[in-house]
């Protein structure tokens, strides 16, 4: 029984063009329509969503760039933190001081959190919970 050792020449790609080619589809990837990124957030789909691709939502009691979400509420609706990596807020994107000293990313001046109900990306359960939670949109 006889092992092919080697591939006809019409399989076999060069180098370079590997490399070329893996750099195209980075770009096209980058430049999707309907995903904006961002290091902390990204817009997917007329919505804004965390790194992971969790939705993002937004707090009705939530007034003058402060999270009134402290607490059990927080434990429930994990607020979407600033990091130390992450770039310095521009346009439309704050950072809030919550009540522990924390900061918060906050868009258009509404504090972000996630869900602890959505258990993958693209979930929405928290919208419209309670008539004051909504799905962050820019």
């Amino acid at each position: 029984m006889a092992i092919r050792t080697h591939f006809p020449p019409e399989t076999m790609v060069n180098p370079m063009t590997r490399h070329t080619l893996s750099w195209m589809a980075l770009f096209t990837a980058l430049a999707l329509p309907g995903v904006a990124l961002a290091h902390h957030a990204m817009e997917k789909d007329g919505m804004w969503v965390d790194h992971a691709g969790m939705t993002l939502y937004t707090f009705d009691k939530d007034a003058g760039g402060k999270s009134m979400c402290n607490g059990e509420c927080a434990k429930n609706w994990p607020p979407l933190m600033v990091k130390k990596e992450d770039e310095a807020p521009k346009d439309k994107w704050t950072h809030v001081t919550r009540d522990d000293g924390s900061m918060q990313w906050a868009y258009d001046g509404k504090p972000l959190y996630t869900f602890i109900k959505d258990k993958k990306a693209g979930d929405m359960t928290g919208d419209g919970m309670k008539d004051v939670w909504h799905v962050a949109k820019p």
